[in-house]
């Protein structure tokens, strides 16, 4: 019982971090153009969040029981899959790196569960039909390959869109330009908020019902109290109560430490204005509220930063930072690999010592 309270509290603890980076990116346009204040985006982000959260539950699913074996996954995976991801979330956010939340708990669990069973690589779903649906499911389509498209979606689309609106809005003037696409990013930035909340909440919600799932199946929650009769789940759901906590979560994080990924997103990248922050988050709003409704857990990191890059690169390529650039990609590059090795060495020891 002492255990599956660990991965809970270990589950919110990768949750705020979460906030540091992810919605941290969701806001940092808005943060940047100077349209709303960090206090009126941090309120914005909550509530936005809070609502997208309960659209709907796809993602949290194929983290929960879409991507492994549920039969390799015991407390201790899912622990050694927490963990990992919040030393790699810390790491990088101290370095400013506006690094994927997202496939750093999707690397940590595969490497536990690879742990878990003794390097059994069937253990991972790479790639499943449902029966049912006739979806597509497993590593593959649900997280590699988004992992690639989703990125170059961004960059494209983003670039597109904003030449799209220099074309249209061409005779506008400055400061009218200014007022409108400063109302408008308003709008976008809710956007981005709802969409990052039915899609990068939702992926600690998965955990956290797997854990209770997994507790469940174990038999560790035979002798529960009535008081904490909530805790068994005999099938996988994601209770509304996880969906509630997971999102104040979140925001709690974004308040106290997304600065360092602001900065970084919104000054040190490319220079924004309001017009390219309202192209910037429309384009990646989009992209990620389609992959919610699919239930792909995207990187609201990859998205956001690419569609910045796009909208950017409409200026004159030169406008970017590549130095910058290059920092982030490779720590898109690295994320799944380093924290899948680290999840597999922590349960190893876990292992060895318990």
């Amino acid at each position: 019982m002492l255990l599956v309270f660990t991965v809970i509290l270990a589950a919110l603890i990768f949750e705020y971090i979460n906030g540091f980076h992810d919605a941290a990116n969701a806001i940092a346009t808005v943060v940047s153009t100077k349209i709303l204040t960090p206090r009126q985006a941090i309120a914005m982000a909550a509530v936005c969040n809070l609502i997208g959260a309960f659209i709907g539950t796809a993602v949290a699913t194929t983290i929960g029981k879409g991507l492994v074996d549920l039969h390799a996954v015991t407390t201790l995976t899912i622990l050694s899959a927490l963990l990992s991801a919040i030393i790699w979330g810390l790491l990088t956010w101290w370095f400013g790196l506006p690094s994927s939340s997202s496939h750093a708990l999707i690397g940590g669990l595969c490497g536990a569960a690879l742990s878990s069973s003794q390097l059994n690589w069937s253990v991972l779903h790479w790639h499943t039909v449902d029966a049912a649906t006739g979806k597509s499911g497993g590593l593959w389509p649900k997280v590699i390959g988004p992992m690639l498209t989703s990125p170059v979606l961004g960059f494209v689309i983003g670039f597109l869109f904003m030449g799209l609106i220099l074309v249209v809005f061409r005779r506008i003037t400055p400061h009218m330009a200014k007022q409108t696409f400063g109302k408008l990013q308003l709008v976008s930035a809710c956007g981005m908020g709802l969409s990052h909340g039915s899609n990068d909440a939702q992926k600690t919600m998965g955990i956290i019902a797997l854990a209770l799932y997994t507790a469940t199946q174990d038999g560790q929650f035979s002798d529960l109290p009535p008081f904490l009769s909530f805790l068994n789940t005999p099938e996988f759901v994601v209770h509304k109560w996880v969906i509630i906590l997971c999102a104040l979560t979140m925001a709690a994080g974004t308040a106290l430490g997304g600065w360092r990924i602001i900065r970084t997103m919104g000054h040190k990248m490319v220079k924004l204005q309001p017009v390219h922050g309202f192209a910037a988050e429309t384009t990646a709003a989009l992209i990620i509220q389609f992959a919610s409704h699919w239930g792909i857990p995207v990187s609201t990191t990859h998205v956001i930063s690419t569609s910045i890059m796009g909208v950017g690169s409409t200026k004159r390529l030169s406008a970017l930072k590549w130095g910058i650039v290059h920092r982030i990609v490779w720590a898109w590059v690295l994320t799944i690999p380093v924290t899948a090795l680290m999840a597999y060495l922590i349960h190893s020891a876990f292992t060895r010592l318990f």
